[in-house]
């Protein structure tokens, strides 16, 4: 019975070795573009870009101004004369307008329904500058998901090369550790032509290799994690990669006048160039539209109250705390200001200019960036093929020169350059494989391809 608990325990190791995500590299970039909070974040941006074009469109429709207001006025008893009326010689007008008489609670309603007939482009410029500032948002969310795809390649090709030079180490450690053993027990014994100095080599190889060790090692999890959380894994959930070693990707079958010509017409800044100069061009129309008039219509009306006032139906006699009217109308609103409109087209248009020579660096920064990417491609392609057979060749030197030296032939000193060979040309190898395909994430990323 103390060992029921043996069957329930590998169940439970089971089940949690089964819970492990696996993901090849289109899966995480996948998941990364649906968990980024980045993405998310600018997304939420167009979202408020878009509140300017309905804000823009709704000044073409009806607006309501009311004006309530609950207050006091004066009482008034009696009528227009002294002495509450006119007789023939006797019609003599009150005069106790400023004499207390009590006071009375007052209301006054005030309103006003209009609709805009004409704004002589003030609307229609302002819209069109906010669906042109809509398409930037909208940019600035496909730049976002170029960078979270670039962030997951970097994470999971890192850990690849992270995780492929520790085996590596591993494998040659243990080599190293066995020789160090295997030079201990000949000096005990006496029974090679060993020195005290060929175990020392050794042991500076070993601890040499286990600083590489522990620095592959630390950023295999450091890159696993980052992996995690870009994919919303989360940090405390088991992630494998499905690729099993670091390998090159495909070199882009693309010439680099293709390639140049590919990132004018896709990249998302070129996109957001062209509607920020829309934007931009419409901001200054707009400006200027500022200075006409606004043609509206509608209706307009007053209702005022006061209960202890004695109310007069005289049409020529304006009662302000005792009135009602409604009349439809047309109006001419103009806002002028001589000093501020003029200022605000030169920096519409200083804006404006500033916009296009961004656009003409734009159009000469981006040719370079493919090109800066595409060599790098190119040179690191061949440095990838010449780096693999050197790695080759090493670990064929260092397996020799182990066993040369476990057959007697060679000193410990040699043993170490040969490793130190071995592991300087495979890690190398891995930094440059990892270094090449980041840089064809780059150039795919510049010529506008989002992934």
């Amino acid at each position: 019975m103390s060992h029921c608990w043996l069957p329930a325990l590998g169940l439970t190791l089971v089940a949690s070795v089964a819970t492990a995500e696996t993901l090849d590299l289109e899966q995480a970039i996948d998941r990364a573009l649906v968990h980024d909070p980045r993405i998310e974040e600018v997304e939420h941006l167009v979202g408020v870009a878009r509140t300017w074009v309905d804000e823009a469109q709704g000044h073409r429709g009806w607006t309501l101004d009311v004006n309530a207001i609950f207050a006091l006025s004066p009482a008034v008893d009696g009528g227009f004369f002294e002495r509450g009326g006119c007789a023939p010689g006797d019609c003599e007008v009150r005069s106790d307008r400023f004499e207390s008489n009590g006071l009375s609670l007052w209301s006054r309603l005030e309103l006003s329904l209009v609709k805009p007939l004409h704004t002589f482009g003030k609307v229609e410029h302002y819209s069109e500058a906010a669906r042109a500032n809509v398409e930037v948002k909208q940019g600035d969310v496909r730049l976002q998901r170029g960078v979270t795809a670039l962030d997951v390649k970097r994470a999971y090709f890192g850990y690849l090369a992270a995780r492929d030079a520790r085996l590596v180490l591993e494998d040659v450690k243990k080599r190293v550790d066995g020789a160090v053993a295997s030079v201990e027990e000949w000096l005990l014994d006496g029974e090679r032509d060993i020195r005290q100095s060929d175990l020392y080599a050794l042991q500076a190889g070993a601890a040499l290799v286990g600083r590489y060790l522990a620095q592959s090692a630390g950023l295999e999890r450091i890159a696993l994690d980052g992996l995690k959380v870009l994919t919303g894994v989360g940090l405390g959930h088991e992630l494998e990669v499905a690729d099993k070693r670091l390998t090159p990707v495909s070199l882009p079958e693309v010439e680099m006048s293709e390639a140049q010509q590919q990132a004018l017409a896709q990249r998302p800044e070129m996109a957001q160039v062209e509607a920020g100069l829309r934007a931009r061009r419409a901001l200054v129309e707009a400006n200027k539209a500022e200075g006409r008039p606004d043609i509206y219509a509608g209706a307009a009306g007053l209702l005022s109250y006061s209960p202890n006032r004695d109310r007069l139906d005289n049409p020529h006699i304006f009662d302000p705390f005792n009135d009602v009217g409604l009349t439809p109308l047309v109006g001419l609103r103009w806002d002028w200001n001589a000093g501020v409109r003029p200022a605000r087209i030169a920096r519409a248009q200083a804006e404006l200019e500033a916009l296009l020579a961004k656009s003409s660096l734009a159009r000469q920064g981006i040719p370079f960036q493919v090109a800066e990417q595409y060599h790098q491609v190119q040179a690191h392609y061949e440095a990838v093929a010449e780096l693999e057979n050197a790695s080759r060749a090493s670990r064929r030197w260092m397996i020799a020169g182990f066993a040369d030296f476990e057959a007697g032939m060679e000193k410990g000193d040699k043993v170490i350059t040969a490793l130190q060979g071995y592991v300087f040309a495979h890690t190398d190898y891995l930094q440059t494989v990892f270094g090449y395909n980041m840089h064809v994430a780059q150039l795919l990323n510049v010529m506008g391809v989002e992934r």
